[in-house]
C-alpha cells in the first residue's frame, strides 16, 4: 500500500491525517507513506508506485491531480490496476469534500479508512477533457465564484456555444444561464438552462460536449477550474476502479 498524503491536509487538519496513517498501517502488511513537499512530488511518486495499492489522503483537489496523472499514464484498465482499486480517506474542508460524498466515499477518516482496508470496488465513469483534466461526477459552467476577469459578465447571462456530438445546443447569439455536464450510465448528460423562466431546459445524452466562448471558469464539486474559452469532454465509461464501503460497492457510479 502506498498512502499519498497531501501537505494541505497536514496542515489544516493533521489529526484526521494520523488517524488515517494509523489505521491503516495497523491493517495493512506492507505500507510505504509520502507527503508530497512540492506540486511535482506527487507526479513523481506515483510514477514510481509499482505494484502498490494507491490511497489519496487529501481534499478533492488532491484526488483531481491524482485521477489525470494516473489516466495520463495510459493504463487502459483503470487507475490504480497495478495494485487494486484507488483508494482515498478524505481529510480538508467539508465544501472541498464534495466529490469525494458524491463518490461514496466516507468523510469521515476513521470509517474511510476502515473502507479502504475492508471495502468492495466500484467501476465510475469520467469526464476527460482535451487539456488532461478529470472530472470524476458532475461539473457546473460557469463556476459559481465569480473571479476579478468575469466582473464584466453580466450575472446570469453567459454567451457560449454548446455543441453535443455535433449538434448545436445554444450558440453565442442567445445567453445562457448556466450549463452542467455529468456521467450517466456511459454518456454524459448534458443540461443548458436558457436565461428566464420562458424556455425550458435543454437536455441530451451524448457521448462528447464542447463548450466555448467568453473566457469562463467550471466547476467540480467546490473546486474551480478554469479560465478557459473552449474545451471538450468526453465520457470514458467505468474508467476508474474506486474502493467505497462494501454495501455500495455494487455497479458502476455514474454521478
Amino acid at each position: 500500500m502506498l498512502i499519498v498524503i497531501d501537505p494541505t491536509a497536514r496542515r489544516t487538519d493533521g489529526e484526521s491525517v494520523r488517524i488515517a496513517k494509523d489505521v491503516l498501517c495497523a491493517g495493512a502488511s506492507v505500507v510505504k507513506v509520502c507527503v508530497l513537499d512540492q506540486p511535482q512530488a506527487m507526479k513523481r511518486v506515483l510514477a514510481r508506485r509499482g505494484s502498490h495499492r494507491v490511497v489519496i489522503v487529501g481534499d478533492d483537489r488532491t484526488l483531481l491531480a491524482a485521477l489525470a496523472l494516473l489516466l495520463r499514464d495510459g493504463d487502459g484498465a483503470g487507475p490504480g490496476v497495478g495494485g487494486g482499486p484507488l483508494a482515498m480517506v478524505p481529510v480538508g474542508p467539508v465544501p472541498l469534500l464534495a466529490v469525494a460524498r458524491t463518490l461514496g466515499v466516507p468523510t469521515d477518516p476513521v470509517a474511510a479508512s476502515r473502507a479502504v482496508l475492508r471495502g468492495g470496488e466500484r467501476r465510475v465513469d469520467l469526464l476527460l477533457d482535451d487539456a488532461g483534466g478529470v472530472v470524476p461526477g458532475p461539473l457546473g459552467i460557469p463556476s459559481r465564484r465569480p473571479r476579478l476577469w468575469q466582473r464584466g459578465t453580466r450575472p446570469g447571462r453567459h454567451r457560449l456555444r454548446v455543441e453535443a456530438d455535433g449538434r448545436v445546443l445554444a450558440d453565442l447569439d442567445r445567453p445562457v444561464a448556466g450549463v452542467s455536464v455529468r456521467p450517466a450510465d456511459g454518456l454524459a448528460e448534458v443540461v443548458v438552462r436558457p436565461c428566464g423562466n420562458q424556455a425550458a431546459d435543454v437536455r441530451v445524452r451524448v457521448r462528447s460536449v464542447t463548450v466555448s466562448g467568453a473566457a469562463f471558469s467550471y466547476r467540480a464539486g467546490a473546486v474551480d477550474l478554469g479560465p478557459t474559452e473552449a474545451r471538450t469532454w468526453t465520457v470514458r465509461p467505468k474508467a476508474l476502479r474506486l474502493t467505497v464501503p462494501a454495501p455500495a460497492a455494487e455497479g458502476a457510479l455514474s454521478g
